[in-house]
């Protein structure tokens, strides 16, 4: 089976690369694209880039160029649930976009003509991964994850975000991802470690936690890979 890796930083995809060790590169559309062969899998791996329009840009890629059938997605987000701290995971159940704002036309916050305001992910890989999470002994939580074009350092917006959305989390590429693969008709999961509490020291945790929060993602999501069907 092809499967595609997303890292949403540099730093994400790093220790898939260390752990597969042998791989090869290409760069189309401004972007590196891995590929390597992982427990009977073709995997292409890449890192989104920040922002939604280049992870889409990525994903698309992933999807159309290569040919992937699944495509896992990791990396950090802040908090907004009260359940959750730094270190934990949250699997997304669904994602939304909490800067699209069309309301002056009568519709509700995140709501895109020809969509909607969540996209859910794949219950098949979200099973897999609850799995997981158990053998390894770690808490997985499952919430709703909400994108947008901002670093969120803001209690005021991160309030707005929980309240609009009822958004458990929130960072700046997974739902442009999810919409990407729900168009091409492609199975998703997507994985955050938070790094940060979205709030006025956002920027010092998220620099501080980066690279541990990279290891934990990149042990859960190949572990994915092995567990995965053809």
């Amino acid at each position: 089976m092809k499967i595609a890796i997303m890292g949403a930083m540099r730093e994400e995809i790093d220790p898939i690369l260390a752990a597969l060790g042998e791989y090869t590169s290409e760069e189309h559309a401004g972007n590196v694209y891995y590929r390597a062969e992982y427990a009977g899998h073709e995997l292409v791996i890449a890192y989104s880039k920040i922002g939604k329009v280049f992870s889409a840009i990525t994903a698309s890629v992933m999807l159309e160029r290569y040919d992937a059938k699944a495509l896992l997605f990791s990396g950090v987000a802040g908090g907004i649930s009260k359940d959750l701290k730094i270190g934990d995971l949250i699997m997304a159940s669904a994602l939304c976009q909490h800067d699209v704002d069309i309301t002056a036309f009568g519709h509700p916050d995140g709501f895109i003509p020809e969509s909607s305001v969540m996209i859910e992910t794949d219950e098949d890989l979200r099973s897999l991964a609850s799995e997981i999470a158990i053998d390894m002994g770690v808490d997985l939580y499952e919430g709703i994850i909400a994108t947008g074009d901002q670093f969120v350092a803001s209690a005021e917006r991160k309030g707005w975000i929980e309240k609009t959305f009822n958004a458990d989390a929130l960072e700046m590429e997974g739902a442009s991802v999810a919409c990407v693969c729900h168009n091409f008709g492609v199975p998703f999961f997507v994985l955050r470690s938070i790094s940060d509490s979205a709030d006025g020291d956002a920027g010092m945790d998220f620099d501080t936690f980066l690279k541990s929060s990279a290891q934990v993602s990149a042990k859960f999501i190949l572990e994915m890979v092995k567990r995965i069907g053809d």
